[in-house]
């Protein structure tokens, strides 16, 4: 295919185009400004052909798309409003109702698009129309001679339908790729359409079978490359994430300016080149400023980089701009980050009450729950995701997660095993693998070096992704197997020399967990310091958990050092970052040893208890419980 976007690219069959009617219409209505908001209602099939009904809407969403001129009412808020005038968000957008809806939203004007067969050719059709008055803004037509004529009659309608309604020259010639140049398949793009709208209405997982069937009719079709990446990275499986958003960024030439950035910032996340990745969505920002994605992605770096309160107020005004799951998600994921948990529950609340719903909305809810101590509330999210694949692998992780907080070994393992058997069933052999070096991990920290290895190499099995190798190698390197290590992260340095937060925050914290092991306090602590403006961070991983504070306390202990209690105080301080986690519950423990060392009884006795109160249904057998009582009853 030609892959020049410029506007030659034609059907070999002939093409008339209509001309701009009734040219006084433009005088008699003023066109468009770019603080007006248009609803895109779906295209009347008149022709009885089926491929048309989703595809042909989705083609004229990719072109009008393009344009910074135009502001397109989501889809999103397309079926929220839908929703609060007492239709189904999948009903039928006809011009009708979608006048209605575009009075109701608040927005200007109705593009609606027709398409018919006469004398065996397709005529193409797209009017204007003011939801208001009803009058006619401006219409265009186009007459293809056969169904490979369509897309490019339907682009450069859409070219002159964008100049009839007041979008400057410059700009329409700017920002205008043809849909043609992005899929030539009718099919693909149905695909495609099915694909994304599962995903609003159900989540990441039902949306995974069309958009793979959108890239095996158009292999080169780049969007559904791009919505796959971004699904399977949410689904914890990164390793097929990368090589989703490597096609997608191969293929990026062949979308519009918009998609071309969306593509880059799902490519440089998967690689890790953070710097690109925030320079990416600055400049997106700066070309479309009313749209909410790449204030959601900035917000995820600034989060990732331990810059909370940037984070929170990029989320925020995506949630302004777009409310939608993911927005809601993110800011209360910040909220609990900055221990504001009354603020991320109200968050909730407002999103449950607006009829959103989904995983990430009952993951946090468990999160926030947690921190509240509501147990039910916290049961309540474990049930919503019982039998269904994907939703259950994570929160039962999560409960495996609560029931190692408070040390009770054995039934951590059990749920730890069914998120893996659960992943497993799902499909999702990488997401299995995390959970197991999850639960592999928490061995390592409470001092079972065997189980935490044997944890390791399961995992290693179902997967070597990125993730599970990073996990693994910080899990080892915690059990005492610094040389095994060392071999996967030369492994990851290899496989991903651009992965910024990997140098800058993980690979020091196995450095300094391989020198802890070693007795070296003073090389651990080196090898922390590059680690310290990203401590609070998420690291771009499954997990943070504050460990590099966690770590040079310890290093400080190991030297004798007074300065161990500030860095462990760091994980009760933001006890919203570290949540869950079982080193939330050791901190107390390391606290008590930090302030035994400096000799204050009082308070070593105090953090000492704080940590029984919170283990005390812990199982006996703990070694790190059994190390606690033993300094307990030496305290003079």
């Amino acid at each position: 295919m030609n892959m020049n976007p410029s506007r030659h690219r034609l059907s070999p069959a002939p093409l008339l185009f209509g001309a701009l009617l009734l040219a006084p219409l433009w005088a008699q209505a003023a066109p468009l400004t770019e603080q007006d908001t248009v609803v895109l209602a779906d295209v009347d099939n008149q022709t009885g052909e089926p491929v048309f009904d989703a595809a042909l809407r989705e083609a004229l969403l990719l072109e009008f798309e393009q344009s910074p001129f135009l502001n397109l009412l989501s889809d999103r808020k397309v079926d929220e409003t839908l929703r609060a005038m007492g239709h189904p968000a999948d009903a039928p957008l006809t011009a009708e109702a979608a006048r209605e809806l575009c009075q109701k939203a608040g927005a200007k004007a109705v593009l609606e698009g027709t398409i018919s067969r006469s004398s065996g050719h397709y005529l193409v059709g797209l009017t204007a129309t003011d939801c208001g008055s009803g009058a006619v803004l401006t219409q265009v037509q186009g007459d293809a001679a056969d169904r490979d004529g369509i897309l490019p009659v339907l682009s450069q309608a859409a070219s002159r339908l964008r100049a009839a309604l007041g979008e400057p020259a410059a700009s329409v010639q700017a920002f205008d790729v043809p849909v043609e140049t992005t899929t030539h398949s009718l099919e693909a793009l149905k695909y495609y359409s099915l694909g994304l709208a599962l995903r609003r209405e159900q989540g990441d997982t039902p949306s995974v079978a069309p958009l793979k069937r959108a890239v095996e009719l158009d292999p080169d079709f780049p969007l559904p490359y791009a919505t796959l990446a971004a699904i399977y990275g949410n689904l914890r499986q990164p390793t097929v994430a990368q090589s989703y958003a490597a096609k997608a960024y191969r293929r990026r030439d062949r979308v519009g300016e918009r998609g071309r950035l969306q593509i880059a910032g799902v490519y440089f996340l998967e690689t890790g080149d953070i710097d690109d990745e925030i320079q990416n969505y600055k400049v997106w920002q700066e070309k479309y400023p009313r749209d909410y994605l790449p204030r959601n992605n900035l917000g995820n770096d600034y989060a990732q980089l331990g810059k909370l309160e940037p984070a929170l107020a990029e989320y925020q005004q995506a949630l302004r701009l777009q409310p939608s799951v993911i927005a809601y998600t993110n800011v209360v994921g910040m909220d609990l980050s900055l221990n504001r948990f009354d603020a991320a529950q109200a968050a909730l609340d407002e999103a449950f009450a607006r009829g959103f719903d989904g995983r990430y909305l009952h993951q946090t809810q468990y999160w926030v729950s947690f921190m509240v101590g509501d147990a039910a509330k916290m049961n309540a999210q474990v049930a919503w995701a019982k039998g269904r694949p994907g939703d259950e692998d994570p929160l039962l992780s999560m409960a495996s997660d609560t029931e190692a907080y408070y040390g009770r070994v054995e039934r951590a393992r059990s749920l730890t095993q069914q998120a893996v058997d659960s992943a497993v069933h799902a499909g999702y052999p990488e997401a299995a693998a995390l959970w197991q070096v999850n639960g592999a991990l928490r061995e390592a920290e409470w001092g079972d070096v065997a189980a935490a290895k044997d944890g390791v190499d399961k995992a290693l099995v179902l997967s070597k992704g990125r993730d599970v190798k990073l996990m693994a190698a910080f899990t080892l390197a915690r059990s005492g197997d610094p040389k095994r290590a060392q071999i996967l992260v030369q492994e990851l340095k290899r496989d991903y020399p651009t992965d910024g937060l990997l140098k800058l925050y993980w690979f020091p914290c196995i450095a300094a967990a391989v020198a802890l092991d070693a007795g070296d306090a003073k090389q651990a602590l080196a090898d922390l310091e590059p680690t310290r403006p990203y401590e609070l961070g998420a690291a771009a991983t499954f997990i943070n958990y504050v460990y590099p504070a966690y770590l040079r306390g310890e290093a400080y202990l190991m030297a004798h050092d007074g300065a161990a209690a500030a860095e462990f105080r760091k994980l009760p301080e933001h006890s919203g970052l570290v949540t869950n986690f079982v080193t939330g519950a050791l901190a107390h423990l390391e606290l008590g040893r930090a302030y035994a060392l400096a000799g204050d009884r009082a308070k070593a006795k105090a953090a000492y208890q704080d940590f029984f109160m919170l283990w005390k249904d812990a199982d006996a057998k703990i070694p790190a419980l059994q190390q606690a009582k033993a300094e307990y009853a030496k305290l003079p």
